[in-house]
């Protein structure tokens, strides 16, 4: 919504536009009130916060850099848990901590010699196989936190330090250079923290979203003359929008359904990965995608070979395993990452969950991906070899996500992407 001082403005705006052209004055005795003009101006915040496009009489394709490939990052949010999912199945240490909890070898979709994933997960097998699907196990950040807050915050910037205020993939995209309106997408009401301060970001629910409920030329340039000139981020942002508005028009005629065979869960993460596949087939210049998944934070009753986190991994994979689907033949162009801010405790707790810990679990989907492998070290699990009860984090997660983006997108020096790290790939990309 905009602010008092905002819609303030605006009326102000519409003012000098209702005085001062007798066209703009037509189109306001045929509907167009203020009511219905700030409702739409409600929309442009929402739908474009924080972007810095150019106005709506631009073209679509914008001069665009890069190589023609998306990366897909999905935020698992509430610290997954990774022991809980890619199993070492065999490890007593594993079986006598987890209890009740722990999944019978027998029950494990057989990885290699040391893991098996938890049976929830079967729609990733096909992918594990064909070689798409790979994972790394007992990754973090060796100076991570066990607040959810503190953690998100440090994995989504990117730094061990707090003084870095945007967002890994902003520095991602800066590297990059520019784009189309769509080179940076949240799938969501906000733009991803990892996007923090991508000059073009836009936070959106599905590029159907982005219409206004009179969408007539007439009225787009009404609101157009209404916007310019106005010094006041309300200005910017009804531009901003407008120009995506436009340009959504070619990709909402596109691929309204998913492809034959792609069936996502109905739990609206589904539409929105949906979105994403739609976005990256409509040839759209989508190089980065944002997704948040919640619901990980499973401190009582999480199950084990059924339950509330065997529920949460079969929504997971089905919505991977339809992406893939969905893509086609593009998924070579592709590849999703997921990330949680941390693991889950070895141990079981006595409310029959997991308490936050340290190593978690990070899947990587796409043509471009050493697939059928657990990359990284595997410290193990014996007593001697946690840290403070945990699993611990011998592979650091900026070495993976910089790999992905490395290999995917083209970067070239990390440096200014993970500053203060010392880069060293983990051979997760081909």
């Amino acid at each position: 919504m905009t602010s008092p001082a905002q819609s303030r403005l605006i009326i102000a705006a519409a003012e000098r536009v209702k005085t001062g052209l007798a066209e703009q004055e037509a189109l306001w005795r045929h509907g167009f009130t203020r009511r219905r003009f700030l409702a739409g101006a409600g929309m442009v915040a929402t739908a474009c916060l924080g972007s810095q496009l150019v106005t709506s009489r631009y073209a679509f394709a914008a001069p665009a850099t890069g190589n023609g490939k998306t990366l897909v990052y999905v935020f698992l949010r509430g610290g997954f848990d990774g022991l809980g999912t890619v199993i070492p199945g065999s490890d007593p240490d594993y079986i006598a901590a987890r209890g009740s909890m722990a999944i019978p070898n027998g029950s494990l979709l057989n990885l290699d010699r040391t893991f098996g994933l938890h049976p929830s997960v079967a729609a990733l097998l096909p992918l594990w196989t064909s070689g798409q699907l790979g994972i790394v196990h007992a990754v973090g950040a060796t100076e991570s936190s066990r607040s959810h807050f503190d953690a998100q915050e440090q994995v989504e910037r990117g730094v061990a330090s707090p003084g870095t205020h945007t967002g890994w993939l902003a520095r991602v995209l800066a590297e990059m250079g520019p784009g189309t309106t769509f080179r940076a997408v949240s799938e969501g009401v906000t733009v991803a923290r990892s996007l923090a301060g991508a000059p073009g970001a836009i936070a959106m629910s599905g590029i159907e979203s982005l219409t206004l409920l009179d969408s007539q030329p007439a009225m787009l340039t009404a609101l157009e003359s209404l916007f310019t000139g106005l010094d006041d981020p309300a200005g910017a942002h009804g531009l901003n929008t407008l120009k995506a508005m436009a340009d959504a028009i070619p990709i909402q005629a596109q691929f309204p359904t998913p492809a034959p065979g792609a069936v996502y869960p109905n739990d609206g993460v589904g539409d929105r990965m949906a979105d994403i596949a739609r976005l990256i087939k409509a040839d759209a210049g989508l190089r980065v995608a944002t997704l948040d998944i919640g619901g990980w934070d499973m401190h009582t009753n999480a199950g084990a070979v059924t339950g509330d986190m065997a529920n949460n991994l079969a929504a997971l994979s089905q919505t991977l395993s339809a992406f893939a689907t969905d893509v086609g033949p593009r998924i070579s162009d592709v590849t999703v990452v997921t990330m949680s801010e941390f693991g889950r405790r070895l141990a079981r707790n006595g409310s029959s969950g997991t308490d936050h810990g340290k190593g978690g679990v990070m899947f990587l989907l796409g043509g471009g991906v050493r697939g059928g492998l657990v990359h990284g070290a595997w410290p193990g699990l014996a007593p001697a070899a946690l840290v403070q009860g945990d699993l611990a984090t011998p592979n650091d997660y900026r070495d993976v996500l910089g790999e992905v983006a490395q290999r995917t997108l083209g970067l070239g020096s990390l440096t200014s992407v993970f500053p203060g790290h010392t880069y060293s790939p983990l051979g997760v990309m081909s």
